[in-house]
């Protein structure tokens, strides 16, 4: 059985977030790891935040889930602990591979997309191929298409 992380780096937008969570609790992931300026399902004072919980519909409580400021020691930790590290990106370097086991997928910001650091840091990029005119997708359709390619 693989054993997936999501790593969410600088997501812009509560309800992307609270889709991912929603789609990653329920494909079974292990864990989502909120870096940057991604929002939490808790506001600053530790009290859970409405507008998270209108979209997650509770899987903010059925995941396990961290905050971590920067991703570099994120993904070095993951690394450390035999995670094969993916972004999900559009790059010419994007191919498909055989997944390992123990994975963490990283999502990028709405616009950005995934840091230059932690495409530099990953061991695989994975581009969902499109075949309309739209060059990319929102995040969270992206997350529930890549999540479930790689988990199968």
């Amino acid at each position: 059985m693989k054993t997936a992380i999501v790593v969410l780096d600088n997501i812009r937008s509560v309800e992307n977030t609270a889709s991912i969570f929603r789609t990653a609790e329920s494909l079974g992931v292990a864990k989502i790891i909120l870096v940057g300026t991604t929002p939490a399902p808790l506001d600053r004072f530790g009290r859970k935040r409405k507008d998270f919980a209108k979209v997650s519909l509770g899987a903010e409580d059925m995941v396990e889930w961290e905050f971590a400021k920067e991703i570099k020691p994120v993904i070095e930790n993951l690394k450390s602990d035999g995670f094969q590290i993916v972004a999900l990106e559009q790059d010419e370097r994007g191919a498909e591979f055989k997944i390992s086991d123990s994975f963490a997928l990283i999502l990028g910001n709405e616009v950005d997309g995934v840091s230059k650091e932690a495409l530099g840091l990953a061991d695989k990029i994975y581009e969902i191929p499109m075949k309309g005119k739209k060059e990319s997708l929102n995040v969270s359709v992206a997350a529930g298409i890549a999540l479930h390619e790689l988990l199968k």
